[in-house]
């Protein structure tokens, strides 16, 4: 499984403005028809109704479709030709082509005064790199949409969103380069049945204010359709996206996932088995971190994985979770093309409470970079209803740090290599934080299961405000083990949990 290789699921819309075709239900509003914050609901209502219908590409030319990833980059909305250039609104909108792995047919509106206008498909808004754009009998819509946008104390506009592929989308805050990538619905990641992948049908967006753009999307899929309403703000320590989504179920869904993001992780320095490569590292995000319920801050570096890895953190109302990239110099990866040190990170924090289920962490094997291999997603142990509507809200940090409270001290390495003696290996973990050399002890709270510690002691750095932990994991004849480590004092911890799975 590669989740970036989206082929086989970036699809067309089937759904067009105006009169509905006897596949398309419901019709998309035409032009002047009124917008308020029931129309996109109303329409997924509407779409959920009505049997599904697989999305059609055959409309878009085999020219289009043939494109190199180097040929379809070069077709770009020209500045001049961008929604409300010049308007001074502190946004702009760069609508997508379709082509390549883009064939998806997005419908794109904005909405002004209260009232629907259909953004219509203009090939002279392009510029091309030389290619001749085929001529359509219809309009054929577009692939999704870029966001340009001042951040604060900018005086220019730069890049800030992407809604393009599937129902996939990301943005950065202020000196970031795009990377993780979040999803407006996950169905079925690494199920057996197959992953099913919700595709944006029409994206509905107001006229900015007050520094904030407001979108509405609607998505479909077999089991389910979808509403979702998002505010948008750029921001410089963290961009922001506040979500109401509304699920219209088809079907019966026994496996939700809400919150999706995915990275993409190739090696780091403690995972160089198999690697020839100059650099010291690649990846987007160096581990998944969770505040759960109970009020635990929890660290799980990811890793290329031999095999696919699925793992459930059990929880009750959880706080928040994030992929986060904590690797912020240039000296962490020696990369001058990709400078993985400006990926964002994604933290989210729901809104609501969310009742029982588990962040749930999938590390898929990957021998590329531009795989994102790493997805992480709040999992509801309880189904979704066929025939029910269920809304969940939600508050994205696309940040430098996380912003929820943190500890004393956070995890900022992990390395491992062989052991002392047979198959021992030897884990060194580094906790940074001012709290790690305040008053009282430290005592290693560590344990494996299955497995055992053979050794395990820790080296105080005070000029770096750092400890770390050396210890040696004997698994026997076992072939994997989890593992947990914090720092406690006074029997408090005073660190994050690292955890950690090990395999052979």
């Amino acid at each position: 499984m590669r989740l970036a290789a989206l082929g086989a699921v970036l699809a067309g819309t089937g759904l067009r403005a105006g009169p509905a075709a006897a596949a398309d239900a419901p019709a998309l509003p035409a032009a002047s028809a009124p917008f308020d914050a029931a129309t996109v609901p109303d329409l997924a209502r509407a779409l959920a109704k009505a049997p599904y219908a697989a999305p059609r590409t055959d409309d878009l030319p085999a020219s289009l479709k043939g494109l190199s990833r180097e040929q379809y980059g070069a077709i770009r909305t020209k500045p001049a030709a961008a929604i409300w250039a010049g308007d001074d609104l502190g946004f702009t909108i760069e609508p997508l082509h379709r082509g390549a792995i883009f064939t998806g047919r997005v419908a794109l509106f904005l909405v002004e005064d209260g009232q629907v206008r259909p953004v219509a498909y203009d090939p002279a808004r392009f510029d091309t790199g030389g290619f001749a754009l085929p001529e359509f009998s219809e309009d054929p819509g577009f692939s999704g949409f870029r966001l340009r946008a001042r951040f604060p104390d900018g005086p220019d506009l730069s890049d800030f969103a992407v809604f393009q592929g599937a129902s996939f989308f990301r943005l950065v805050a202020k000196g970031q380069g795009f990377g993780i990538n979040a999803r407006a619905l996950t169905l079925r990641p690494a199920d057996a049945r197959g992953e099913e992948f919700p595709v944006f049908r029409a994206v509905f967006i107001e006229r900015p204010a007050d520094g904030a753009l407001v979108l509405h999307a609607l998505i479909d899929s077999d089991s389910a359709s979808g509403a979702l309403r998002m505010v948008l703000r750029p921001g410089t320590e963290a961009s922001t996206t506040e979500i109401e989504t509304t699920i219209f179920a088809r079907k019966a869904i026994d496996h939700l996932g809400l919150g999706g993001m995915q990275a993409s992780y190739l090696f780091g320095p403690e995972d160089r088995r198999r690697v020839d490569d100059a650099r010291a590292a690649a990846f987007s995000a160096g581990g998944l971190q969770i505040r759960n319920g109970a009020g635990e801050a929890i660290w799980r570096p990811v890793h290329n994985p031999d095999a696919l890895q699925i793992s459930s953190f059990v929880d009750q109302n959880p706080k928040g979770f994030g992929l986060m990239q904590r690797a912020r110099t240039y000296e962490d990866f020696e990369d001058d093309v990709q400078h993985w040190e400006w990926r964002p990170s994604l933290w989210l924090e729901p809104a609501d409470a969310w009742a029982d289920g588990a962040v749930t962490l999938i590390e898929i094997p990957s021998d590329s970079e531009f795989n994102e291999n790493v997805l992480a997603y709040w999992r509801p142990k309880e189904a979704v209803a066929a025939g029910s509507e269920t809304t969940f809200r939600y508050r994205q940090h696309w940040c430098w740090q996380a912003p929820a409270a943190a500890p004393p001290a956070s995890v900022t390495g992990t390395r491992s290599g062989r052991g002392s003696a047979g198959t021992r290996r030897l884990f060194l973990v580094d906790f940074t934080g001012d709290g790690l050399f305040a008053e009282g002890g430290l005592d290693i709270a560590l344990a494996a299961s299955p497995g055992s510690i053979a050794r395990q002691q820790f080296f105080s750095y005070p000029e770096r405000r750092t400890v770390r932990v050396a210890f040696e994991l004997d698994p026997g004849s076992e072939r994997a083990s989890e593992l947990r480590l914090a720092l406690v004092r006074a029997g408090r911890p005073v660190t994050e949990t690292w955890l950690y799975r090990w395999t052979s």
